[in-house]
Parts: structure tokens; sequence; C-alpha cells
């Protein structure tokens, strides 16, 4: 790890902006913060605001070869996926590390410093295991690592392909066959990774477990989830109620919303984050609070998916901590992200202010870190985790911006394209707007066309 110094001209810290911060680093954690500094011979300047690190509480790494190619035309969530399943049939180990490393490395450039990556492409597209049964977990795992993200790999357990009803042919690489499957492999994922993090030296991964949906999973499978992730002591992450015909389905089946049956199965809990969570009752919206919950909004997925807006307000007032995740990189932008919860709550409500800037920032970053496991991240504070992200106040969007008001402007006003430095663990991953390891878009130009060049299994046996 790196030990140094930086100087912010104006840092977000909790009891708000302040001019002047330096920051102390030792082994990936802030050591000192000091306010209303001179610059320190030693130290390096971060012209701008400097932030927390922003946290991407949910993504689907693959659904990046996506964009532009699924935007236009009409249709809704349900004829995506028909076009998202064709990409998941071309992902080998191979390509999905390319692909996650360049995705991972457009983050960085957007000022997120942590993913937690929803994973459910485990195994080959006949469904038949990869000789290690854990290759294409391990490839995103790899892929953050030479990005320099850190990572929590959520491992989504993923067994029918609707409620009572087999996978598909395009289901068959996501489903493990049996809960009990799915906690081998998830075991053995344990032990490579803690094997891995030994000889590195290095601590910037984490395993957290995923119930892909009730449609995928059964009920005494969730139980059987819940009680892993619990004994494990893991981030467990859900999609819930996405759509309306999920609820209606499971409504139709188990005289309950989605929210419930969760909860019936011992599933919500404070390590439990709700993926989407748009269309809630207000008995969900109360088991979400009862239990210490946290719900992912992906603003940029449901508006371009047409999936719907979620409860933000209600969810606030019953004290339930948003985060945000970009899921299927329609836009890799957490600006976008943040301000999208508070502007789509202005649509809906007719009614302005509903979460302020600070309130935004944290569903940011605070809220996203300790949706992934990361407790002590996402604040710049003694203690915490030394993952930085500074926007620059110089350029067009915030030239002019009143120093009373530099966070009102950064949430409501700077774009992904201001982020000019980004540290990760306490080394600079992002310098000046550039990737440190990286030719980001030339790497996800090639990553990309290697996907869509790749012959689906489908195709091969068609």
């Amino acid at each position: 790890m790196v030990s140094r110094r930086v100087w912010c001209d104006f840092a977000a810290l909790p009891g708000g902006v302040s001019p002047g911060v330096t920051i102390t680093i030792d082994d990936g954690l802030i050591l000192g913060v000091d306010s209303e500094t001179d610059c320190p011979p030693d130290a390096q300047a971060l012209p701008g605001l400097t932030t927390a690190g922003f946290a991407n509480a949910h993504s689907h790494a693959f659904h990046r070869a996506l964009r532009g190619r699924t935007h236009g035309g009409e249709g809704d969530f349900w004829t995506w996926r028909d076009q998202m399943y064709s990409v998941a049939a071309r992902l080998t180990p191979e390509n999905y590390l390319a692909l996650a490393r360049a995705v991972f490395g457009e983050m960085l450039l957007a000022g997120y410093t942590v993913v937690g990556e929803f994973h459910y492409v485990h195994h080959q597209p006949s469904g038949e295991m990869y000789a290690d049964p854990n290759a294409m977990g391990l490839a995103v795992i790899e892929a953050a690592r030479q990005s320099g993200i850190r990572l929590t790999l959520l491992d989504a357990c993923y067994l029918q392909g609707g409620i009572s009803t087999p996978p598909s042919t395009h289901q068959m690489r996501f489903s493990d066959g049996t809960p009990n499957r799915w906690m081998l492999r998830m075991q053995q994922l344990l032990d490579a990774v803690a094997a891995s993090d030994a000889d590195r030296g290095t601590m910037t991964t984490r395993i957290g477990a995923a119930i892909h949906s009730v449609r995928a999973v059964d009920a005494t499978a969730m139980a059987l989830v819940a009680r892993f992730a619990d004994e494990h002591n893991m981030a467990l992450h859900a999609h819930v109620s996405e759509q309306l015909d999920e609820n209606t389905q499971t409504q139709e089946t188990f005289g309950c919303s989605p929210t419930m049956l969760l909860a019936q199965q011992g599933v919500l809990s404070h390590n439990f984050t709700a993926v989407h969570a748009t269309h809630l009752g207000s008995a969900d919206v109360a088991l979400y609070s009862a239990a210490d919950c946290t719900c992912c909004f992906c603003p940029t997925t449901e508006r371009d998916l047409a999936d719907g807006v979620g409860p933000s307000r209600a969810l606030r007032d019953a004290g339930v901590p948003l985060s945000i995740g970009s899921d299927q990189h329609a836009v890799i932008d957490p600006f976008e992200e943040i301000r999208g919860i508070e502007l789509d709550e202005r649509l809906v409500s007719l009614r302005r202010g509903t979460h302020t800037a600070d309130d935004l920032l944290a569903m940011g970053t605070v809220h996203g870190y300790r949706s992934l496991g990361w407790h002590n991240g996402g604040v710049i504070a003694v203690g915490a985790l030394a993952d930085l992200t500074t926007v620059a106040l110089a350029g067009v969007r915030l030239a002019g911006s009143p120093p009373g008001a530099l966070l009102d402007a950064v949430v409501f006003g700077a774009t992904a394209s201001d982020v000019t430095n980004v540290i990760v663990a306490g080394e600079t991953m992002v310098a000046n707007g550039a990737h440190v390891r990286l030719d980001v878009a030339a790497n996800l130009q090639s990553a990309i066309d290697a996907v869509h060049s790749q012959v689906a299994d489908h195709e091969i046996r068609s």
C-alpha cells in the first residue's frame, strides 16, 4: 500500500465542504484529516472538490457490450432481455476478463472506486461447469485487480427460468441446479480468493452473495442462500420488484409481494440490499425499515428499460438508506445516478427538494460502501478507506459555482467528464483525467468487438 499525503482545494467532509484539506494516507487507510491548511510541500495537490469515492452498488459488466445496440425502437424489459441473453451466450472467461477490465476502467474514470458485480454467468453455455467451476467469477476478480477498482463480487444463485419454471436454453449457464451446488461452488470461490489475497498481500476484493430474484430462486433455496450469507457475514443482494409482472406472478403464486416472500424466508437483514425496488407497497417499505436493509436504485437503467420510478421519498421517510448502481451501463456516471433519484422524484411528486445534495452524495458514497460490505468506506474521515474522487471546478459545467454551494453545484451539475483524479486504497488510479494503467477507450473497443465476434453456442449448434 501507499504512504502519502494529498491536499484538497476543497473536500466534502462529514461536517460539510471545507477548504484546504490535507489528508494523510497509510496502508490504504486515512490516518489524518486537517482542514484549512496550506498545501504541504510533500503533498499532491488536488484542485477542485474531493469527495469520498463513489460506490457502484449494482453492475452487470457484460451489459456494457449492449450500449448503442438496444436503446432505440419499441419494447420493454422483456424484449431487451432477449438481446442481453444473446451477448451472455458469447462470453468466455478470456473475453469476459478483457471486457470487465475495460468496463471497470470506465467506472474509475467516472469516479467510482468500488463496484458490486452482480454475477450470474457461471458456467459454459450448455450449463456444464468449466474445469474450474468459478472460472468466470475469477475472471471478473482478476479484471478488477488489473483495473485497480475495489470489488465485491456478488455471486448469484440462479436456479429456475421463472416461478416454478425450468431454465431456458439461454439460462442454463446461469444455473447451479440446486442451492447445495451453489453453496459448494461458493465455498470453493471463498477459498480461492482467500489464498490469492494472501499471496498478493492485498485486500481489495470481497465476496458477497445474491439471490437473483424471486423468479429465479425458489423459496426454500432463498432461505439456504440467506443462511449461508449470514454465516459468512456477507453482503446479500437481490433484484426485487423491478417489474410489475414480477409482483403479479408472486402474488398469484404465493399470495404476497416479492419483499414479503423474501422476509418469510429470513432474507431481510442489515446486510441485505433490494436492487431496483421500483414497485414497492407501503408494507414492503416497512419491512425494509424494520430489518435495517438498504435499497439500490439504478435510475439510468430504470429509465432506459421503462421500468418506472422507485419510491425514494417513502423509503427516505422510513429511514431506509439508498445506494446507486449503473446496472446495464447505458451510462456510467455516478452524478447522473444520484441526481436522477431526486429529479425523478420531482417528476412524480411535482415537488422539489426531497433529497438534499448531502443526501444524494451519501447515496453515492457511504450507503453504497455499506451495501457492499465495506463498512469503513465512503467517507473522508480518520480510519476510513483511502478511496477518493476529485472533480474539477474550472470546466464549462462548474465554472462560476459559488464557493458556498460547491456540493450543490457538483451533485446537480457535474458529469463523469469532470472527474480528474481517483485514488483507491491510497493509490492513484486516475490522474488528470486518464487511467494510469489502461487505455480505457481502446480496451473497450477491442473487448466489445471480441465479444460480438465470438460465435455463440446456439449458433454453433444450429
